[in-house]
């Protein structure tokens, strides 16, 4: 890693620790400094102001987010399998330590400044979540009910988060029994049988 980029990421990991500490109303550009070990010229020079450090870091959390790879449907495979596998991934990828931390600092913001809210999802609606494309061609494929993909994905997401994101977010746990996701997918597949 190159020193630019090295102080780069030292600011950033300083200023999540100081935006979870201090909220973004209390975080100050000097106290982030400070704590990357850099001038607060340096800081200038990455980042103009602590909005654009706060969207770097909202970004950061969406790639994060958005790291599992999408999920092809494979028509030797039990569909139920196919979605299971993948759901469990995405569980992982959103419940990682680092993520729920991002995710807490970057929403407790959200909460507060409307503007900001808005603008971020409108970011977020460009993205298509992993289980999409499989969802998308399971439906081709007539395994599925035909309907708009990325509506169906998003109903489905709602329900596993609910139980296996929302939780680990507010408590730091999850006493979700594992098979609830069964149901979660049960469910999912009762509303998109292609006998409906």
């Amino acid at each position: 890693m190159k020193r630019t980029e090295k102080k780069r990421k030292d600011i950033i990991d300083a200023a999540i620790d100081e935006f979870r500490e201090q909220g973004f109303l209390g975080a100050t550009t000097t106290s982030i400094a400070k704590r990357a070990q850099v001038s607060s010229r340096t800081l200038y020079n990455h980042f103009e102001s602590k909005e654009s450090l706060f969207d770097a870091i909202s970004e950061i959390m969406l790639k994060q987010n958005q790291s599992m790879q999408p999920v092809s449907y494979d028509p030797s495979r039990d569909f139920v399998e196919q979605l299971e596998d993948a759901l469990w991934q995405y569980i992982a990828v959103i419940t990682d330590e680092t993520a729920i931390g991002l995710n807490r600092m970057v929403l407790s913001e959200l909460i507060r400044d409307l503007d900001r809210s808005r603008k971020f999802f409108s970011e977020t609606e460009a993205h298509d979540y992993p289980m999409t494309k499989l969802i998308g061609e399971a439906m081709d494929a007539g395994v599925i009910r035909k309907a708009d993909p990325v509506f169906a994905t998003n109903q489905l997401l709602g329900l596993v988060k609910s139980f296996f994101f929302w939780p680990e977010f507010f408590l730091g746990e999850n006493p979700t029994p594992k098979n609830v996701l069964n149901d979660c997918i049960a469910m999912f597949l009762a509303h998109y049988n292609p006998e409906n």
